[in-house]
């Protein structure tokens, strides 16, 4: 058995320079920048969300700006494999997390629990 629930949107910006791209969202979405530069590499922002609520990333990506969602699990495998099971398929391993495309052609991430609990907004699966 395993859990699962929605865990980001995640805005995919295709600029040269993501603090502009930042600046915008947040002032758009009235959150404050809660992390300017989440993993050191320039290429993620966090944006402020409530405990309860998923986290507003944004990604500075090379393919064309759209958004999509994160699903985290505390099972990576069994949440990826009963995602293929209706018709998802896998597209790339990314440092910890997996890009998959749905049958409808859209692309989201699995990714492992973040440091927060998964709480009780989750599925479970078996």
């Amino acid at each position: 058995m395993h859990k699962s629930r929605i865990s980001a949107f995640v805005i995919d910006c295709k600029v040269d320079d993501l603090d502009t791209a930042t600046k915008f969202w947040s002032r758009a979405l009235g959150r404050a920048v809660a992390n300017p530069d989440q993993d050191g590499d320039g290429r993620y922002a966090e944006l402020a969300t409530g405990a309860d609520e998923p986290f507003l990333l944004l990604q500075k990506v090379e393919h064309d700006a759209r958004i999509h969602l994160d699903i985290e699990t505390d099972d990576l495998d069994a949440e990826v494999a009963r995602l293929e099971a209706l018709g998802a398929k896998r597209l790339q391993f990314v440092k910890r997390w997996w890009v998959m495309q749905a049958p409808t052609g859209h692309r989201f991430c699995v990714v492992r629990k973040p440091h927060r609990e998964i709480g009780s907004h989750a599925n479970t699966w078996d």
